[in-house]
């Protein structure tokens, strides 16, 4: 469906548009494909069973839960969860779980048609609402489940942000039957008007967490891959001002003058004005952004097409706050994972879940069960992680055996009987293509996989990280991990280089002179390609070198010198494509990847 048509549908429909009755005729399985936008926005996507063939499609729902700062969600909340997906998110192999998302959001796969109803109405009578989950809006806002610093509370914060951003909730109670005394809502928010918004909108607050005994930024939500974002300045003991960051995102699509990029410094603010300013630039982006080119329509266009001082002007005429151009040099800090035990004011857990699926039936113990049984045995709750993962809150010295025994009994911390290594802890990949009908191919299976075959290798002890997509949209934000691999075909992967262990850096192909290497690489030769890497790093790294700054000092020309000089990867760099120089500038220019 083109841009146009999008837009169209938006303004005729609304958000409801026919969606209540579509989703109450159980004589089809699917739903309209006009249907289909307006179902986003309540967080809902249609897919289908892509190792089904035949005409005929086997149509079946994604429900997402958007759960701001991730949460913390009690035993209350979460039992209704595991109930729902046991029932009704289970896929043909009979095997049920939820997926933690790195939006902090929770997702049910392989529902069918008349579960969707039952699953979203249920949901939001506890206050776990699928608005904002997708769509053309602002989706759900990020915090660090930790980032409750008594001078900047991140996740107050994000919630607060969250509130002001919710769609309208008089459809959403009309389309699925909700009780509307369930639901918490506020009189003043955000005007989205008819069209809602050019394209999603993602934001994400940075935080301030302690860290080997004191304070220090913390950027597990990765501020700098989101549309807007905000890190607090700890400055003389005290957080009153914060930075804003704008322009990041890592959607991209091939054959489009698109890129991955992060986001730019825009200004500093005092506390009291970031609502004002969210507002404004939300707002400046749903007037001025595009509405024609889809592939066009994200704010970093608007921010490349227009400048950063265009956009300070235009939000500081619609809010009234001066914004500045930053004249220090800013940090959005290291991304932390929280794995394992946590000080803090009170001790949590960060449990680590392999791509964020919570299963019974999978090789790394039954971790749907656990979860359950952490949360019925200990006075916890949980949170949902940037990185896909859960912390746990609440848990004192004295729990600390039992805890570990239970994690024990329940399979946890092995995945086949061998200890998770320290490559797979700080890898991950986004659902890929049985659950997802944008992806061209394998990402959450071919993960742990490729893993497994890294660490037969003898590269279980390495410490970093590997991201996998099954599309150009990179869901898991594969650019900023060392190691990037986005699907570009069935079982086939093109590699980026440049990012870092901590985030900080942003990856991109490797394009040299016109042309791309390593832009089709067949799934079986991704592991001896890394081997190549690894080893030649292991080889000729400096003192303290990580692997991706090692990657980084070699750059582009050493990286295409290495593979291209090793007998095991030579025919893959002489399968180079041509490229437009625009995507190689737009890149490098707004990435800042070198």
């Amino acid at each position: 469906m083109s841009r146009i048509d999008v837009e169209q549908v938006k303004e005729n429909l609304g958000l409801n548009g026919g969606l209540d009755d579509a989703l109450r005729d159980y004589s089809q399985t699917g739903i309209d494909e006009q249907l289909e936008q307006i179902s986003k926005s309540h967080g809902i996507y249609v897919q289908f069973n892509r190792a089904q063939s035949g005409r005929e499609k086997d149509w079946m729902y994604m429900i997402r839960l958007a759960i701001p700062g991730g949460g913390p969600l009690d035993f209350s909340h979460w039992k209704v969860l595991d109930d729902l997906a046991r029932q009704h998110s289970v896929n043909p192999e009979g095997i049920a779980s939820l997926r933690l998302t790195t939006r902090q959001a929770v997702q049910f796969h392989w529902v069918k048609k008349p579960a969707v109803l039952e699953i979203v109405r249920t949901a939001a009578e506890i206050g776990l609402l699928s608005l904002n989950a997708c769509g053309d809006n602002v989706r759900n806002v990020m915090a660090c489940p930790l980032g409750r610093h008594p001078l900047f509370d991140a996740q107050k914060f994000a919630q607060q942000l969250a509130g002001w951003f919710q769609l309208p909730t008089d459809p959403f109670i009309q389309v699925f039957a909700i009780d509307p005394n369930a639901l918490e809502t506020q009189d003043a928010k955000f005007e989205y008007g008819p069209r809602l918004l050019n394209r999603k909108f993602k934001i994400s607050v940075g935080s301030l967490i302690e860290h080997e005994g004191r304070w220090q930024l913390d950027n597990c939500v990765e501020v700098r891959t989101h549309d807007l974002g905000f890190t607090p300045l700890l400055e003389a003991g005290k957080v009153e001002r914060v930075a804003v960051w704008v322009g990041g995102g890592q959607g991209e699509k091939f054959g489009k003058a698109t890129a991955s990029l992060l986001a730019q410094p825009l200004s500093i603010v005092p506390i009291d004005q970031l609502q004002a300013v969210a507002d404004g630039i939300v707002s400046v982006h749903r007037d001025w952004g595009d509405r024609e080119n889809r592939h066009h329509a994200r704010l970093k266009y608007l921010v490349r097409d227009k400048g950063l001082d265009w956009l300070r002007q235009h939000v500081s005429a619609r809010t009234g706050v001066t914004l500045e151009p930053i004249k220090i040099e800013l940090d959005s800090g290291p991304r932390h994972l929280h794995h394992g035990w946590l000080e803090g004011s009170s001790l949590s857990y960060g449990l680590f879940v392999e791509n964020g699926r919570l299963v019974d039936n999978g090789p790394n113990g039954r971790l749907l069960s656990l979860v359950r049984h952490l949360l019925e045995t200990f006075p916890v709750r949980l949170s949902v992680t940037a990185n896909q993962d859960l912390i746990f809150h609440g848990l004192s010295p004295a729990d600390k055996n039992n805890w570990e025994q239970s994690l024990a009994s329940f399979g946890y911390g092995l995945r086949r009987g061998r200890p998770y290594s320290a490559i797979r802890l700080q890898s991950g990949s986004c659902v890929g293509r049985d659950t997802c009908r944008l992806a061209y191919t394998d990402s959450e299976k071919f993960e742990p996989e490729l893993i497994d075959q890294l660490e037969a290798l003898g590269w279980a002890d390495l410490s970093t990280s590997i991201g996998i997509t099954g599309c150009e949209r990179q869901c898991f934000r594969p650019a900023t991990k060392v190691i990037g691999l986005v699907g570009s075909g069935l079982n086939r992967y093109q590699f980026k280089f440049g990012g870092t262990e901590d985030a900080r850096h942003q990856g991109v192909p490797l394009r040299l002179e016109g042309r791309e290497y390593l832009r089709s690489v067949p799934r079986e030769r991704v592991a001896p390609l890394l081997d190549v890497l690894f080893r030649t790093y292991q080889q000729h790294a400096l003192e303290q070198e990580t692997l991706g700054g090692f990657n980084r000092r070699l750059g582009t020309e050493g990286l295409v010198e290495l593979f291209s000089s090793h007998q095991e990867t030579a025919d893959l760099m002489a399968k180079s494509v041509p490229f437009k120089e625009y995507h190689d500038e737009f890149a490098h220019r707004l990435a800042g990847a070198r």
